[in-house]
């Protein structure tokens, strides 16, 4: 790939936890494009769950883009990984439910993922947590300042 092609890449890592689970929570992203570096973090005082907070921060970054891009997205979340690359096509198929026809868990915010996805050329990566990778470390802590500012701490 030239420069110029790589440079059109956005490079997105991100994270999302919560203490203790169900408990307050947080997200971060880190947002890479070229030269340009952003970082994002949020969180819910309420009770969340890791789960949320980990399809959050996906849901953020994708949603802060201006126009549509193709996207390196890595995350250390199997579960995010696996249901946007592998069980979203068929829970929509389904109306929204599993294969044992179970409502979706978090169907609010696998709908906005989808959307967002659908607007850019989205590549998953999956990235082992807390392995040294840096933007996935920044992520994590992006997502624990998250956590503490919504707690006002």
């Amino acid at each position: 790939m030239s420069q110029t092609e790589t440079a059109e890449i956005v490079v997105i890592h991100t994270d999302g936890g919560c203490t203790p689970n169900p408990g307050p929570g947080g997200w971060g992203a880190v947002l890479r494009m070229g030269q340009h570096v952003r970082e994002m973090f949020g969180g819910d005082p309420e009770s969340t769950t890791n789960n949320r907070m980990e399809l959050t921060a996906p849901i953020m970054a994708l949603e802060a883009l201006t126009r549509p891009v193709t996207v390196h997205l890595h995350t250390d979340s199997t579960y995010v990984r696996s249901g946007i690359t592998q069980w979203v096509a068929g829970w929509e198929r389904n109306g929204w439910r599993t294969a044992s026809k179970q409502p979706v868990k978090n169907v609010d915010l696998w709908q906005r993922l989808k959307a967002a996805c659908d607007r850019h050329e989205v590549e998953w990566f999956w990235v082992k947590g807390h392995s040294g990778v840096a933007d996935n470390e920044l992520a994590d802590q992006l997502a624990t300042k998250g956590m503490l500012e919504a707690m006002g701490r």
